[in-house]
C-alpha cells in the first residue's frame, strides 16, 4: 500500500516493515556506496532490511518519494551546538579586540556563566533541531567556552541527552573540559593560565556522565570525550583522558592543528607542534579525533596517517577564516580518514560539502585530484569509520535505519546531473524532504519532531542579542557593542519611529 510521508507520525517509528523508493538511492557493495536507479530501501525497528530493487516481501507501506535521493544519514562529528559566536568575527577583526579572548582584567575579575542553565539547555535542542533539518543523523556537539566560566556542565549536558532522545538524533557527547584559557595580556599578546586540577575533576565528571548515560534513548546516545583545545590541556590531563577512552571504549575529540595562536603556544610551552608533542607521549592513535588540521605540517599529516587518526574536516568555518586543508587529496592519498563537521552556522553539511571540494580543487591546482563523491563519502563513511561505526554511514542489510531524503526537483538545482555531483556542488540542506533516525521520522518536510522550530529561532535570537550585549565587559578596553560590532554599513532609522 503506497501511503504519503504526512500520514508517517512524526517522532515515532512506523510499526511493521516500511519500504521507501525514490528515483534515486545511494546503495552499499564491496565498501563502497552504489547509485541504484529507481531503488527501494526496506527497514524495521531501527534496522535495514533490504536495500536494492523489487524486494519480495511483504510491507506494510511504501513511501515514493519521486524524483529524490535516498541517502545514508549525514555524519557531523563537530556538530554546532550552540547559538554560534563565530558569525561574529566574520567581518570584525582582529579576534583579540572583538571579545574572542579573555582579556586579564575579565579573567581576574572572574569569569562567569553568561548563560542560565535553561539557557544553555535551550540552544542545545535548538541546535540538534538544526542539524535534523540539514539532513544529519549522527552529530558529535562542539560549542564555544569563550562565553562560559569555564567548562561545559554536567546538567547541560544531560539535558542535551534527554533533547537528542526527544528529538530523535543520535549523538557522542560529554561535557568538554580544559585546564587552561588563554588571556589577553595586552593587544595581540596572549598568554596561557592553567589550572590543572579543574581539569582533571572535568575529566572525571565527563567519564561519570558517560558511564550513566551510554546507551540511553534506545542507544541514540553514546559518550565521546571532549578536552577544549591542545593548547588548554596539560600532558596529565592529556594522559588521563586517553586512558579513560581506553577504559570506556570511546573516542575523544581534540581540535589541534587548527591555528596560528595555537602552533605559537603549543611551541612555546612544549617546543614542537601539537601532534609531535602528542606523538612523542605515545597519545596518537584510532581513539583519537582531530578537527580541522588546517594548520599541519607535512610531519603532522604523517604522524596522524600512521597512528590512524582521524581529521574532522569543516571547511567552510576554515575557509571563512582563511584557512583551509591542505589538502584534502593529500590527506586521503596519506591514508588518513577523514571526516566532516560543522562547526558554524548555518549547520550545513551540503554547503560544507562544497566548500570542501572547491578549497581542496585550489590547493591542488587542479580540478581532478577530488570528485563530489569523495566529499560525500567523508560525510558518511569517513564519519562513522571516525566512531568505529559498521553500521552507520551506508544502507545496506543489518545497518541502523538513519536515512536522509534529498529532493532533487528543486528548480535552483536544474539541471541535474549525477545526483551526488548535484547535491554537492548545486544543493543545500534546505533540500532535505526527510530524516529518520534508527527508524524513527525525526524530520518531515521542515517540522521536526517535538520542537517548533519557527518559534524556537525567535528565542534563539533574543538569548543571542542578549550575549552580545555583554561583550564589552570581556572585550579589550570595554569598548561599546556598536565598535565591536559595527554594521555593514551605516545604518538610518525614522527619526519618528
Amino acid at each position: 500500500m503506497t501511503v504519503s510521508l504526512q500520514s508517517l507520525a512524526l517522532g515515532e517509528r512506523p510499526s511493521g516493515r516500511t519500504l521507501l523508493t525514490a528515483s534515486w538511492v545511494v546503495g552499499h557493495k564491496d565498501g563502497s556506496h552504489r547509485l541504484l536507479k529507481n531503488g527501494d530501501v526496506v527497514f524495521e525497528n531501527g534496522e535495514i532490511l533490504f536495500v536494492g530493487h523489487g524486494f519480495p516481501g511483504e510491507v506494510a507501506r511504501r513511501v515514493d518519494f519521486g524524483n529524490a535521493l535516498i541517502s545514508p544519514g549525514l555524519i557531523d562529528l563537530d556538530a554546532l551546538s550552540d547559538l554560534d559566536t563565530t558569525i561574529l568575527g566574520i567581518d570584525n577583526h582582529p579576534g583579540w579586540a572583538k571579545g574572542r579572548v579573555w582579556p586579564r582584567s575579565y579573567f581576574e575579575a572572574g569569569p562567569y556563566e553568561m548563560y542560565s542553565g535553561e539557557e544553555l539547555a535551550f540552544q542545545k535542542r535548538f541546535a540538534f533541531g538544526q542539524l535534523l533539518l540539514n539532513g544529519i543523523t549522527t552529530a558529535a556537539p562542539i560549542a564555544s567556552l569563550f562565553y562560559r566560566e569555564w567548562g561545559e556542565t554536567v546538567a547541560e549536558f544531560e539535558a542535551a541527552a534527554d533533547a537528542a532522545g526527544e528529538l530523535g538524533l543520535r549523538v557522542y557527547l560529554s561535557p568538554a573540559f580544559r585546564s587552561g584559557g588563554m588571556v589577553l595580556e595586552e593587544p595581540g599578546r596572549m598568554v596561557p593560565v592553567f589550572d590543572e586540577e579543574r581539569g582533571l575533576q572535568g575529566l572525571k565528571e565527563a567519564v561519570s556522565f558517560i558511564e550513566r548515560q551510554t546507551g540511553r534513548h534506545g542507544d541514540l546516545v553514546r559518550g565521546m570525550l571532549a578536552p577544549d583545545r591542545v593548547e588548554t590541556s596539560t600532558l596529565a590531563l592529556m594522559q588521563r583522558t586517553d586512558a579513560a577512552a581506553r577504559d570506556l571504549g570511546c573516542k575523544f575529540r581534540l581540535h589541534m592543528a587548527q591555528g596560528t595562536m595555537e602552533v605559537d603556544t603549543v611551541r612555546k610551552l612544549h617546543g614542537s607542534t601539537a601532534p609531535v608533542w602528542l606523538a612523542r607521549a605515545g597519545l596518537l592513535s584510532d581513539r583519537l579525533i582531530a578537527p580541522h588540521a588546517t594548520n599541519a605540517t607535512q610531519e603532522d599529516l604523517a604522524l596522524y596517517a600512521v597512528n590512524g587518526v582521524s581529521i574532522v574536516h569543516c571547511p567552510l568555518v576554515s575557509a571563512r577564516s582563511g584557512s583551509t586543508l591542505s589538502s584534502f587529496s593529500a590527506c586521503r592519498q596519506l591514508g588518513i580518514n577523514i571526516a566532516m563537521g560543522t562547526d558554524t552556522a548555518p549547520a550545513d553539511m551540503l554547503m560544507n560539502l562544497l566548500v570542501g571540494l572547491i578549497t581542496c580543487r585550489i590547493n591542488d591546482g587542479a580540478p581532478d585530484r577530488v570528485r563530489s563523491a569523495d566529499l560525500f563519502d567523508a560525510a558518511t563513511l569517513g564519519g562513522a569509520r571516525a566512531l568505529g561505526r559498521s553500521d552507520l554511514g551506508h544502507l545496506s542489510k543489518g545497518a541502523r535505519a538513519d536515512i536522509a531524503v534529498f529532493d532533487l526537483d528543486d528548480t535552483v538545482m536544474a539541471p541535474s546531473v549525477d545526483p551526488i555531483t548535484t547535491i554537492v556542488t548545486g544543493g543545500s540542506g534546505k533540500i532535505t524532504r526527510a530524516v529518520f533516525v534508527d527508524g524513527r521520522l525525526s524530520m518531515r518536510e521542515r517540522q521536526v519532531a517535538n520542537i517548533d522550530m519557527a518559534r524556537a529561532r525567535i528565542q534563539a535570537q533574543a538569548q543571542f542579542d542578549g550575549l552580545i550585549a555583554k561583550y564589552p565587559e570581556r572585550s579589550w578596553a570595554n569598548p561599546p557593542v556598536s565598535e565591536i560590532f559595527p554594521p555593514s554599513y551605516p545604518v538610518e532609522v525614522n527619526a519618528n519611529g
